[in-house]
């Protein structure tokens, strides 16, 4: 059967789609004669708009990465799927004024108003060949405008099918596109490179549909038919290789390869191995399948050669919602003796110790998402992260010693969460406005298929769909409570005045970040701090007393005040030097646990430039 996979806006331009890529290649190995065609209709749009309205990379980032929470991108592209240019334009305008500045909004309602121009002419490009099935692969804001594509597909070619998928079709989510929307023939749930190419055979072969596990499909009278999903996820000898071939062609034709350097996506393992056990209260990324399963080394060692010198790509974003620790062990050491320039980024867990985080660097891995959250123990034992405040500064630190680029936002409004919590925290900003600044701080959401969200017990009892899903689709309440992924609720934790404090410290943490270093450097068994930051000015202090200088390496790690006194004694004295440092912006105190602050000299100032 003659497929097209299709990866729509809002997707990021910078790489290619994972899913499509392994789609392709687990269909092209299950038949020898089967050509899988994939379209990067997101560097398609991008060009289009760029052409005719200036379009930018940041304004399309915007849409593909800022206003995730607003749902920009999704009613940008309602107005094509419901063929109204003016679709609900007002009531977009009311609710997002007060949150986006009047030149986005103004580019979203010029933008909602053009669009259905390019999907017309796109979906006349795609009907002119001979394809016989289209799929979609759809994750974060990607739904309205694979919704726009398919309708219009379906007025010109009626008989073509179309089949949905991706992380926005999991579970009740994939049932309510299927029933609500007729022109979708086929949903696919759950991981698609097991149910997609057995649901391709049994439409070659016209054979019955019902057993293939969580596929949504229509009987002979059209009713939507909705298949129990699997409980056994896709093992790891079963996830393919992607097969990016054409994206990188694509690419280098685009406008946007003036702006932006291209990156290869991989994977090496999928679910969580700390979520298996402790599963964050709030995240609900792993959709349907939390089990954690990795490839081998060898094998996703194997693949990282072959994707990299088959594409000539060194930018390399690694998937995986948290890094195999058996990677620590194997494939990094591989990586640095092969002594290859890789850039890779991926996500690790905060405690990782910093001699593991320099086989990280040693590796090509430049850049990490450790998923801090929070730096105050109680808050981050409501989310079940399993690590301290202290460890967290202590990750920021090593990053900085390392000259790792850390991507991190900060979270609160979580039941039970107290001003307490934040107060000491806070206070401390000034000390640390030297290390990585998180992305920004943000309210949590209420995410589908996170434990907030399943237990209702566990403080949010009450829920709608967010404000996104009603401005953007002409569908009642109860078929969006099911295809939402965000839901609105009463806001818990932290309001008012400390909510206020919070975001102000982490404003002037950002703004005062360029401006500011602290490092530090031994000789002759004396310790130097030299250091210049917003609210302490230029500082040198020496450390050369010998109970000053253990104590000070003794905070390489967060260590408690009875832990210290165990080890050194001099209990008056020793609480005495510790807030002295504390006041002096050299320790961080969460919690009745201390860690020093102060960088390796690495030329940071330099390797920030």
């Amino acid at each position: 059967m003659r497929t097209t996979l299709i990866n729509m806006p809002w997707a990021s331009v910078e790489y290619p789609s994972l899913a499509c890529g392994i789609l392709k290649s687990t269909l092209e190995s299950d038949s020898d004669d089967e050509s899988v065609r994939v379209l990067n209709a997101n560097i398609d749009f991008f060009d289009w708009v760029h052409d005719r309205m200036g379009l930018g990379v940041s304004e399309y980032d915007f849409f593909a990465l800022e206003s995730y929470f607003q749902g920009c991108g999704d009613w940008v592209f309602s107005a094509a799927l419901y063929g109204l240019p003016e679709w609900r334009v007002p009531e977009f305008l009311e609710r997002r004024r007060p949150e986006i500045d009047s030149d986005r909004l103004d580019l979203c309602v010029r933008l909602h108003r053009h669009v259905g121009e390019w999907i017309r002419g796109y979906a006349a490009e795609i009907a002119t060949s001979d394809v016989e099935l289209v799929g979609f692969s759809t994750t974060f804001q990607q739904n309205t405008a694979s919704l726009a594509l398919a309708r219009e597909l379906k007025r010109r070619r009626p008989e073509l099918l179309v089949v949905f998928g991706g992380a926005n079709c999991d579970g009740a989510q994939g049932a309510a596109w299927h029933r609500n929307f007729e022109f979708v023939d086929h949903v696919v749930r759950g991981e698609g490179e097991s149910a997609f190419p057995r649901l391709v055979g049994k439409l070659e072969r016209g054979e019955d549909l019902s057993t293939v596990p969580g596929l949504c499909w229509r009987d002979e009278v059209g009713k939507s038919v909705v298949n129990a999903m699997t409980a056994a996820p896709v093992r790891p000898s079963e996830i393919v290789a992607p097969d990016f071939d054409g994206y990188l062609e694509r690419f280098h034709r685009s406008t946007v390869s003036e702006r932006v350097e291209p990156k290869l996506v991989l994977e090496g393992a999928r679910g969580c191995w700390w979520g298996e056990k402790h599963h964050c209260t709030f995240c609900g990324l792993n959709g349907s399948f939390m089990e954690f399963r990795s490839k081998t080394p060898e094998r996703f060692y194997a693949e990282l050669v072959d994707l990299t010198s088959r594409y000539q790509v060194l930018d390399v974003y690694l998937v995986d919602n948290i890094l195999d620790m058996e990677y620590l062990r194997t494939v990094l050491p591989w990586l640095s003796e092969a002594g290859w320039d890789l850039r890779i980024q991926c996500e690790i867990k905060s405690n990782l110790r910093y001699e593991q985080l320099r086989d990280l660097v040693r590796a090509g891995v430049v850049q990490v998402q450790p998923g801090i959250e929070s730096l105050s123990s109680r808050v981050l034992g409501i989310m079940n992260k399993g690590v301290g405040g202290c460890q967290n500064v202590r990750m920021l630190r090593d990053a900085g010693s390392l000259g790792m680029t850390v991507m991190w936002n900060l979270l609160y409004g979580f039941p039970g969460e107290r001003e307490e919590d934040y107060t000491a925290v806070l206070r401390q900003f000034p000390a640390l406005v030297h290390l990585p600044p998180m992305d920004g701080a943000s309210r949590i959401a209420l995410e589908r298929f996170s434990p907030y969200f399943d237990d209702p017990q566990l403080g949010f009892e009450w829920r709608i769909p967010e404000d996104q899903y009603f401005i953007t689709y002409d569908l009642p309440e109860r078929e969006l409570e099911d295809l939402a992924y965000l839901f609105t609720t009463v806001p818990a934790g932290i309001v008012g005045e400390t909510e206020k404090g919070l975001l102000g410290a982490v404003r002037h943490w950002s703004e005062a970040h360029p401006g500011s270093w602290l490092k530090r450097v031994e000789r002759d068994g004396e310790i130097v701090v030299l250091g210049q930051r917003s609210g302490f000015g230029c500082s040198e202090l020496v450390l050369s007393d010998p109970f000053e200088t253990e104590l000070f390496r003794a905070l390489e790690h967060p260590r408690s005040v009875e832990n210290l006194v165990r080890r050194f004694g001099r209990d008056a004295e020793l609480r005495d030097k510790l807030d002295e440092w504390v006041c002096a912006g050299i320790v961080f105190t969460e919690s009745d646990d201390y860690v020093h602050v102060v960088p390796e000299d690495n030329n940071q100032e330099l390797l920030r430039l």
